[in-house]
C-alpha cells in the first residue's frame, strides 16, 4: 500500500516539466501534518537535531544518534533512503522499528488521512511526505528523549522542513547533486541547504569552499541564526588519545567532527532548558564565522563515534576469497573519496599466496547524476572487470515489496547500464591499456546470453560486462564462492558471452577477489539484500 504512493515515472516526468511552488508545497506538508491530527508546534517537544548536506549526512546523524543514545538517552532517527527494508528509514535507539509498531502506526495514518479528506485535497501524501508524518508520528507516541532528522533533498523546501524549533541544526559536506531540484552550482545548492536554519537556533557546519561557505553565512545572518564552523577533529584530540571511528574512511573524521558539535550543543542546551549559545572557541573569524568550541570528548561521546554503524557506508564484508567493498557514494567529490578510501584498504591488505588478485568494480548511477565523470574518477583503482546492472536485486520483483522503484521503467534502467558499459569502454581505449585476458569463444549451442549487449570485439574493452539484475551480476562475480551468497543453481546462459566465460574460469582460480560496489545507495541496498539475509528479516 505504501508502494502506491511512489509517482510513477510519466508522471515524474509531467511534474518536472510543471514544477509549482515550493513554497506551496511545504504549505500542502503542514496540511497533511494537520489532517493527521498534529500542529507545527507538537513537533517542538520532539527536541530535534537537523541536518542536511550533499554528502555525509547521512554518516553524521547516525554518529550523532549513536552518541546521544551512549547518554542512555531514548533516541528517534529518520533517514533516507534505506538498504533493504523501508523500517530502517525510522529507528528508535538505533533499531528500524519492528514490523509490527511500522505496521500499526502505518494503517493508523492512512485511515486517518482518509477520513479527513474533502474535495479541495488529494487524500495521500507522497511516498517521502507519509514516512516523514509517519515517522513524526512514531516518535512523539513512544516518546523519545530527542529526534535526529535527516533532510531529504536539498532543505528550504524539503518536507522535513516544517520543523519550526530544533534545538540544533547542522549542514555537512556540500557538493553538487540533484542539480535538476536544487541548481546547478553549488552556491545554488548551499542556499537551498541554508533553509534548514531557524533563528535563534545554534548551527554547524564544516568547512567548506569559500562560494558555498559565504552563501551558508549570509543565509544565517538574514535569518538571524547563530551559525558556527566546526574545527577539526584533530583539535578535539589534543591532549587525549585519539578518537576511534566505527565508521571507515578519512573523509568521515569531518562528519564525526560536526557530530560532536551536534551532540555537544543538544547536551548543553537541555542542561540550560534550551538558552544560550555555544561560546565560541575563540573570538578568532574563519571566512567571518566564529569557530565552535573545542571540547575534550567525553567517555559517552568516545563510546558512540566508536560503535557508530551505518551500513552501505565505506563497509567491508570478508567473505572467504571475496572481500566486498560497499559504498553508496554517488556525486564527484563522494566518489572520490570512495576511491581513496578503497585504495587505503588495498594497500593495508595481506596479500594472498598462490594465486592472482582479481578486482572488479560493481556500478550504477540513477537520477541526474554524470556517470561518465564518476566512471572516470574510478579509473585509477585499476579494474579487472567492470559490471554494470539495474538497482534491481531479481529480474522479476515479487515478493521483494521493500525494493520497488515506480518511479523509472525497466527499458530505462537497462539503457542507462548500457550507456554506463560505453562510458567505461571508451575511458578503457582512452587508457590504451592492453588487453589483459584473451576471451575463448562461447560453449558451442550455448543458451542465449543474460548478458545485455554482444561486444564488438574491435569496438569494445574485453572486461565489461551488463547484467540484467544484481543477483545474476554477484552470481557471476563470486562463482559460488561466498560462503553465505549461495543461490540456486546459475540461471541459464549466464557464461554464453565470452567475457562472462573466460571471467569465470580466472575468478574461479583467484586467490582473492576485491569487489567495489558504488555509484547508488540503491545498489548498495540490493547488494546487501543478497549477501546479507538477516537484514531482510
Amino acid at each position: 500500500m505504501l508502494n502506491t504512493l511512489q509517482t510513477n515515472a510519466g508522471y515524474l516526468e509531467q511534474v518536472k516539466r510543471q514544477r509549482g511552488d515550493p513554497q506551496t508545497q511545504l504549505e500542502a506538508m503542514e496540511l497533511y501534518l494537520a489532517r493527521s491530527g498534529l500542529q507545527v508546534e507538537d513537533l517542538d517537544r520532539l527536541n530535534i537535531i537537523h541536518v542536511t548536506g550533499t554528502k555525509g549526512k547521512g554518516s553524521t546523524c547516525a554518529f550523532t544518534e549513536c552518541i546521544l543514545r551512549s547518554y542512555g538517552l531514548k533516541t528517534g532517527f529518520f533517514s533516507s533512503p534505506h538498504l533493504v527494508q523501508v523500517r530502517e528509514r525510522i529507528r528508535i535507539n538505533g533499531q528500524p522499528i519492528s514490523p509490527e509498531l511500522f505496521t500499526k502506526y502505518f494503517w493508523r495514518l492512512y485511515h486517518r488521512l482518509e477520513e479527513t479528506k474533502d474535495g479541495s485535497c488529494v487524500s495521500m501524501p507522497p511516498y517521502f511526505r507519509f514516512l516523514t508524518l509517519m515517522a513524526f508520528h512514531v516518535f512523539l507516541q513512544e516518546k523519545v528523549d530527542l529526534a535526529v532528522v535527516e533532510v531529504g533533498i536539498g532543505g528550504a523546501y524539503d518536507c522535513t522542513n516544517i520543523i519550526r524549533k530544533p534545538v540544533v541544526c547542522g549542514v555537512s559536506s556540500l557538493g553538487i547533486d540533484h542539480t535538476s531540484l536544487l541548481g546547478d552550482t553549488v552556491e545554488k545548492i548551499a542556499w537551498q541547504k541554508g533553509g534548514i536554519f531557524k533563528q535563534g537556533v545554534p548551527a554547524f557546519t564544516v568547512l567548506q569552499p569559500e562560494g558555498p561557505l559565504a552563501v551558508l553565512r549570509d543565509r544565517a545572518q538574514q535569518i538571524s541564526c547563530p551559525l558556527y564552523l566546526c574545527p577539526m577533529l584533530e583539535a578535539l584530540e589534543e591532549g587525549g588519545p585519539p578518537l576511534t571511528l566505527g565508521l571507515e574512511g578519512e573523509h568521515q573524521r569531518s562528519n564525526a567532527a560536526l557530530a560532536l558539535q551536534l551532540a555537544h550543543c543538544w547536551l548543553q542546551r537541555q542542561d540550560r532548558h534550551g538558552a544560550g549559545e555555544p561560546k565560541a572557541s575563540r573570538p578568532g573569524l574563519l571566512w567571518q564565522l566564529p569557530l565552535a568550541p573545542v571540547f575534550q570528548p567525553t567517555s559517552h561521546m568516545r563510546l558512540g563515534l566508536r560503535n557508530t554503524e551505518w551500513p552501505g557506508r565505506t563497509q567491508v564484508l570478508r567473505r572467504g576469497p571475496l572481500t566486498w567493498y560497499l559504498d553508496g557514494a554517488h556525486t564527484a567529490s563522494s566518489v572520490q573519496a570512495c576511491v581513496r578510501w578503497f585504495r587505503q584498504a588495498l594497500q593495508g591488505r595481506e596479500r594472498p599466496s598462490g594465486g592472482p588478485e582479481v578486482r572488479v568494480l560493481l556500478f550504477n548511477a540513477t537520477g541526474d547524476r554524470d556517470p561518465a565523470a564518476l566512471l572516470k574518477l574510478l579509473q585509477p583503482c585499476q579494474f579487472d572487470y567492470a559490471v554494470f546492472c539495474p538497482n534491481l536485486t531479481e529480474v522479476s520483483s515479487t515478493g521483494n515489496a521493500d525494493q520497488q522503484n515506480f518511479t523509472v521503467t525497466l527499458d530505462q534502467v537497462l539503457l542507462r547500464c548500457l550507456e554506463h558499459q560505453q562510458h567505461w569502454n571508451h575511458l578503457d581505449e582512452e587508457q590504451a591499456s592492453p588487453d589483459l585476458w584473451s576471451a575463448p569463444s562461447p560453449e558451442p549451442g550455448g543458451s542465449t546470453s543474460l548478458l545485455l549487449a554482444p561486444h564488438p570485439p574491435h569496438t569494445c574493452s574485453a572486461s565489461s560486462l551488463v547484467f540484467s539484475c544484481i543477483s545474476h551480476a554477484l552470481q557471476w562475480i563470486s562463482q559460488g564462492r561466498d560462503p553465505i551468497f549461495q543461490p540456486p543453481s546459475p540461471p541459464k546462459g549466464l557464461l554464453t558471452h565470452p567475457v562472462a566465460y573466460s571471467g569465470a574460469s580466472i575468478l574461479r582460480e583467484a586467490a582473492a577477489i576485491h569487489v567495489l560496489v558504488t555509484g547508488s545507495l540503491h545498489l548498495v541496498g540490493g547488494v546487501l539484500k543478497l549477501l546479507e539475509p538477516a537484514l531482510s528479516q
